[in-house]
C-alpha cells in the first residue's frame, strides 16, 4: 500500500475541513464542493481527502454525540461550524482509521484550530480530543 507523505496528508486534512465546512454551512453537493476546491486551490484532491469527507458524514450521528459527550458544558450544535468540523475530522481518524496514530490527528487538528480559528479553540479541540482518544466520554 502506497501511503501518502505528511505533507500530503496535511494538506488533505485542510481540504477537508475546508469541504466539511461548506458543506456544514450550504449543505452543497459534495462533487460541486470538491470541484470548486481544486479550481480555486489549483491542486488535485488527495484521495485521502474524499474519504475522510464521506466517512465523517456517514458517521457524523456518531462523531457529533461524541463531541457532546467530550466537550464540557459544550455541545457540536454550539461551537462554531469551522471548530466543529476540524473535531469531525479528527474523531473520524481516531474512531475509523487504524494508519493514523491519536497523536497524530490531535496534533493535525490543534495546528488546524490554532490557524484558522484561534488559540483558545486549539484548547478547546486539544481538550475534547484527548478525553475521546482516552475514552473518557460522558454517558
Amino acid at each position: 500500500m502506497n501511503l501518502p507523505s505528511s505533507t500530503s496528508r496535511r494538506q488533505a486534512r485542510r481540504d477537508a475541513m475546508v469541504v466539511l465546512y461548506q458543506h456544514d454551512l450550504t449543505g452543497g453537493e459534495l462533487e460541486g464542493l470538491y470541484e470548486n476546491l481544486e479550481g480555486r486551490e489549483e491542486h488535485e484532491l488527495e484521495p485521502y481527502t474524499r474519504e475522510v469527507v464521506e466517512g465523517v458524514l456517514a458517521s457524523q450521528v456518531e462523531i457529533d454525540g461524541l463531541i457532546d459527550a467530550s466537550a464540557d458544558n459544550w455541545t457540536a450544535s454550539r461551537m462554531a461550524a469551522l471548530e466543529r468540523n476540524i473535531l469531525r475530522l479528527a474523531i473520524y481518524e481516531i474512531r475509523y482509521r487504524d494508519d493514523v496514530p491519536a497523536e497524530v490527528s490531535i496534533d493535525e487538528a490543534v495546528e488546524l484550530a490554532r490557524r484558522f480559528c484561534s488559540n483558545e479553540a486549539g484548547s478547546l479541540i486539544n481538550g475534547v480530543l484527548s478525553n475521546v482518544a482516552d475514552g473518557e466520554v460522558k454517558n
